[in-house]
C-alpha cells in the first residue's frame, strides 16, 4: 500500500472514530474513556485529544478516564498510564479489583488466579459508584470472534449484561443512543480498525508507548505455542526449561493470562512489517484466557466484560 493511500485509509478511520467519540459525547451525561496505557486505548485517547482540539488549542476533555486495575497489570504499563494522565491533567477513576475481593464480590480461589474475567465485577461496580452511563473502549473487531458482532453502541441491560441477540441497527452510520432505566451504553470508536492500521497510526502520529511492546529480553517457557514470561505471578513449574528471548507484546492485558510473541521489532515500522506477514490475531496468539474454549470471550462478555 502506497504513503498516499495508507493515509487516506488512516484520514478515513480517524474521521470515523472522531465522530463516534463527538456523538457520544453530545448524548450522554456522564461519560468515561478506558485507558489502560495500553496500545489501543492510547489511540483511542489521541483520537479524542483531536475531537476536542480547536485550531492549535487542545481544550479540557469533556470526560474522565476509567482504569480497571487487576492489581497483576505489568508495572511498565501502569507507569505510562500515570505519566500520560499527569501529562495531559486528565482526571484518573481507578476501579482496583483487589477493593472487590476485600469486599467478597470477587472470589478467587488462589493469588495466582488470573484477575482478567474478574474485572467485569469491578468495573460494573465503578459505573454503579461514578453513574457512568457511557463508556468509550478501544476493543476492536479483528481480535475475536465475539469483538466481530458486536455493534459500535453496545448496551448492557440493568445487570451489565450483553445480548448479542438483541442488538440495534446501525445503517448509514445512525446511531440509536436512547438509554432505557437501569441501561449503560459501551463504545468502541475504533471498532473498524484492525491491528495495523493500529500501528500505522502509531507511526505516523509519533504515538508514546510502554516500552514491553518494543522488542525486549525476557526469561519465558514455551508452552503449548505460547511464550509464558517467568513472573512472581506466572512462576516456572516442576519440569519447566527457561531461557531468554527476545520478546514484544502485541497485546497488554493481566500478567497471568498475557503473553510476549518472539520478536526483533524495536519501533513501529519494524512492528507494520511483521504485522504484514501475521496471520493469527494478537489475542488468539497471546492470550491464555481465550484459549480456554471458542466462546470464551463472549461468555465474559454476557457477564459484563468490556
Amino acid at each position: 500500500m502506497s504513503d498516499a493511500i495508507s493515509n487516506k485509509h488512516l484520514d478515513w478511520l480517524e474521521a470515523e472514530s472522531i465522530y463516534i467519540i463527538r456523538e457520544v459525547i453530545a448524548e450522554s451525561k456522564n461519560p468515561a474513556l478506558l485507558f489502560s496505557g495500553g496500545k489501543d486505548s492510547v489511540v483511542l485517547l489521541a483520537l479524542a485529544c483531536k475531537a476536542f482540539t480547536y485550531g492549535e488549542r487542545a481544550l479540557q476533555l469533556p470526560f474522565k478516564l476509567l482504569h480497571v486495575d487487576t492489581g497483576h497489570n505489568y508495572q511498565e504499563v501502569i507507569d505510562f498510564r500515570d505519566q500520560t494522565v499527569a501529562r495531559l491533567g486528565v482526571e484518573l477513576v481507578v476501579g482496583h479489583v483487589e477493593d472487590s475481593i476485600a469486599k467478597g464480590t470477587v472470589v478467587l480461589r488462589s493469588e495466582l488466579d488470573s484477575r482478567n474475567a474478574a474485572q467485569a465485577v469491578t468495573l460494573l461496580e465503578a459505573i454503579e459508584e461514578h453513574e457512568f452511563d457511557a463508556l468509550m473502549g478501544g476493543a476492536r473487531r479483528d481480535e475475536e470472534k465475539a469483538r466481530a458482532k458486536e455493534r459500535i453502541f453496545s448496551f448492557r441491560d440493568e445487570f451489565g449484561q450483553w445480548d448479542p441477540k438483541a442488538q440495534r441497527p446501525e445503517l448509514w452510520s445512525l446511531y440509536n443512543t436512547r438509554l432505557f432505566k437501569g441501561e449503560n451504553m459501551r463504545v468502541f470508536p475504533i471498532s473498524n480498525w484492525t491491528e495495523m492500521d493500529i500501528w500505522q497510526y502509531i507511526e505516523r502520529e509519533g504515538l508514546a508507548l510502554p516500552p514491553i511492546y518494543f522488542a525486549h529480553e525476557r526469561e519465558v517457557v514455551e508452552k503449548n505455542g505460547l511464550l509464558v514470561p517467568v513472573t512472581r505471578l506466572t512462576p516456572k513449574k516442576d519440569g519447566d526449561v527457561s531461557e531468554i528471548r527476545s520478546v514484544r507484546f502485541r497485546t497488554v492485558g493481566d500478567i497471568s493470562c498475557t503473553c510476549p510473541v518472539a520478536s526483533t521489532a524495536a519501533n513501529p515500522v519494524d512492528i507494520i512489517a511483521e504485522t504484514a506477514q501475521t496471520t493469527i490475531s494478537e489475542r488468539s496468539a497471546t492470550r491464555m484466557d481465550d484459549q480456554v474454549s471458542e466462546s470464551a470471550m463472549e461468555e465474559r462478555k454476557k457477564a459484563g466484560y468490556f
